[in-house]
C-alpha cells in the first residue's frame, strides 16, 4: 500500500463536505480533474473504494475511516500552522460538530459565537437520539447526544437534562380535553411532530397508554415554526421548558397534563485526539449547559 498525503486527505474531505466533486473543486480551488484524480490516488494508495458517487457524495465504509483520519490530520496541521505563526495566515480551523434543534438557538449558538472570529464552524443539525451516528462515520468532529456509551474513538461528558410539556393552544387544549389527557382524548387530538425522527410525542403518548399510531400528525421541522403550529392551534407538542414557560405566561398555552415531562439527558461526545479548537469549543458548550440545562 502506497503512502496518503495531505492534498489526497484534502480532496477527500473536501468532496464529503461539499457533497460533490464540484463542490470540492470550488472549495479548494482546483479543477474538478485535479480533485478525481487525488481522490483515485487516495484510493489507488488504500486498495479500496472510498467514495461514493453519489447525490450528494458519502463515503464507504472503508472511507468513513479515511475520512476520520482526514479531519483528525488536517485539524492537527491547522493547529500546528496557526500556533508557528501565531495567527498570522488568517486561516481558521473548521470543526463540524451535530447539535439537536432544541439546543442549536437557544443555547449552543450563543456558546459558540465568542469563538466566531477563529473557527469555522459545519454545524448539523442532527436529532440527539441519532447523532452519534454523524461522529461514527467521521462527519463530524463532535457532537450533542443522547447516547452516553463513547463511540470508537471518543471521549463522553455529561452535559445535562433538558425537560419538555406536553403543551397546546388553550382554546384547542378545552375542547380536546375536556376531561384532561385521556387515552381516548389523546388519541384523537392532533399533534405537532418535527420530523420522523422525533419521538418526544410518542414517548409522551406511551406514558400514558395512548396509541401512538392513531392521532392525527403535523410535521413542522424547523424549531421556530413548531413553536409557532402550537401556539396557533395546529395540535399540541412537547416544547423546552423554556417555551412552555413563556407560552404560559402570556396566555398563549397550558400544560395539557401538569407535572408530568419528558427529561432527554444530554451528552457531549467528541474525539479523543486533541486539537486547541476542539478543546476550546468543548469548554465552551461544557460551560454553557451548565447554566442551561438541568
Amino acid at each position: 500500500m502506497s503512502e496518503v498525503d495531505l492534498p489526497q486527505l484534502r480532496a477527500l474531505r473536501a468532496v464529503v463536505d461539499e457533497g460533490s466533486f464540484e463542490g470540492a473543486a470550488a472549495a479548494l480551488h482546483l479543477t474538478q480533474s485535479a480533485v478525481s484524480q487525488r481522490i483515485r490516488a487516495l484510493e489507488t494508495a488504500v486498495g479500496q473504494v472510498l467514495v461514493r458517487r453519489s447525490r450528494p457524495a458519502g463515503v464507504t465504509e472503508a472511507g468513513a475511516v479515511y475520512l476520520r483520519l482526514a479531519r483528525q490530520v488536517l485539524g492537527l496541521a491547522a493547529d500546528a500552522r496557526a500556533e508557528v505563526a501565531a495567527g498570522a495566515t488568517g486561516e481558521r480551523t473548521v470543526l463540524p460538530i451535530a447539535v439537536n434543534a432544541d439546543s442549536l438557538g437557544a443555547w449552543v449558538l450563543p456558546a459558540l459565537a465568542p469563538l466566531a472570529d477563529e473557527i469555522a464552524f459545519d454545524l448539523h443539525r442532527q436529532d440527539q437520539d441519532h447523532a452519534a451516528e454523524l461522529l461514527r462515520d467521521g462527519t463530524v468532529v463532535a457532537a450533542i447526544t443522547t447516547d452516553s456509551r463513547p463511540v470508537q474513538g471518543c471521549e463522553v461528558h455529561r452535559l445535562g437534562v433538558l425537560r419538555y410539556r406536553p403543551m397546546m393552544a388553550a382554546a384547542l387544549a378545552a375542547r380536546c380535553f375536556p376531561d384532561g389527557p385521556t387515552p381516548e382524548a389523546l388519541a384523537a387530538a392532533p399533534v405537532v411532530v418535527y420530523d420522523r425522527q422525533d419521538d418526544l410525542q410518542d414517548r409522551y403518548l406511551r406514558t400514558r397508554g395512548a396509541d401512538v399510531s392513531r392521532p392525527p400528525r403535523h410535521h413542522v421541522p424547523a424549531t421556530a415554526d413548531f413553536l409557532l403550529a402550537v401556539r396557533l392551534g395546529f395540535g399540541w407538542g412537547m416544547l423546552p421548558e423554556v417555551d412552555a414557560a413563556a407560552g404560559e405566561r402570556d396566555g398563549t398555552l397550558v400544560d395539557v397534563d401538569p407535572g408530568r415531562t419528558v427529561d432527554v439527558t444530554l451528552h457531549w461526545q467528541q474525539w479523543t485526539l486533541r486539537t486547541a479548537a476542539l478543546d476550546r469549543v468543548s469548554t465552551a458548550v461544557r460551560d454553557a449547559a451548565e447554566r442551561y440545562l438541568r
